[in-house]
């Protein structure tokens, strides 16, 4: 289609030169009275014709090479070839997969994180990697992407882990097991853990309890860690000396009068 396209740009062109010629021969013939002047209005009519034509194959030219351009596929990446979809001549249309092309230079690893775990996942976190194919050594990774949207039947997360192999190339497909550490900044005995039901869910995804100050009921935002079966894990917004309401928290309203009960254990 292209050649075809050049072809008839330089059949225009050789058109509009000869109209050119035409038309400068006719000034000469004109200025002696040798040629009518219908016949030099002719030849110059017959040169505007010549010259859109040839703009009109021009057009047609670039729009041939910009579809052809359009027909190349540039790798993004440097990779090999894993899955040829298509074969030479097919007709595909645009979206279509065409190949599958693996990087082998850059490895990363995509395991599932348990959603317990979420609060406590952060690009800081020291990860090691132990591929299948290498038990025996370990490579250091590094978290490049945590994607905060959970697997429903897993119920859990997805992160993303670059490999550092040096000189040692992994293959891609293979599996591998992740070891990530965990950030503990809090010694065990000052964790605050509270029942799940003193907790109050707000609409906007965040938590909130009610302690009691000199008798009055007071709600404080608190931000959650981990979660087990012994309750819930508390980051901020309590210290270990507040009183936390775990009963009737869900009628109780900011401000109100709460007489403390002691229960036998």
């Amino acid at each position: 289609m292209l050649a075809q396209a050049r072809a008839a740009t330089a059949e225009a062109e050789a058109a509009r030169d000869e109209a050119k010629r035409l038309v400068n021969e006719a000034k000469g013939l004109r200025e002696k009275n040798y040629i009518s002047a219908s016949e030099n209005a002719s030849r110059l009519s017959n040169l505007n014709l010549s010259e859109a034509a040839l703009m009109a194959a021009k057009a047609a030219e670039a729009s041939a090479q910009e579809q052809l351009a359009r027909h190349h596929l540039p790798a993004p990446f440097s990779g090999v070839i894993s899955a040829k979809l298509t074969e030479v001549g097919e007709w595909v249309n645009r979206g279509t997969t065409v190949l599958e092309l693996v990087a082998t230079d850059k490895v990363r690893l995509d395991v599932k994180v348990p959603q317990e775990r979420f609060s406590e996942i952060n690009q800081q976190n020291q990860v090691e990697v132990i591929p299948d194919v290498f038990p025996d050594k370990r490579f250091k990774g590094t978290i490049n992407a945590i994607v905060p949207v959970s697997d429903p039947q897993a119920r859990a997360f997805l992160v993303r882990i670059l490999i550092d192999t040096g000189d040692i190339s992994l293959l891609p497909g293979t599996s591998a097991q992740a070891i990530i550490g965990l950030n503990d900044n809090q010694q065990t005995q000052q964790r605050i853990i509270i029942p799940r039901d003193a907790l109050l869910l707000h609409p906007d995804g965040g938590y909130s309890v009610f302690i009691v100050e000199n008798g009055i009921a007071k709600r404080q935002k608190v931000q959650i860690g981990n979660q087990s079966s012994q309750g819930v894990t508390i980051l901020s917004g309590i210290t270990l000396e507040d009183k936390v309401v775990t009963r009737g928290n869900e009628v109780l309203r900011d401000g109100e009068n709460v007489t403390l009960v002691d229960q036998e254990q």
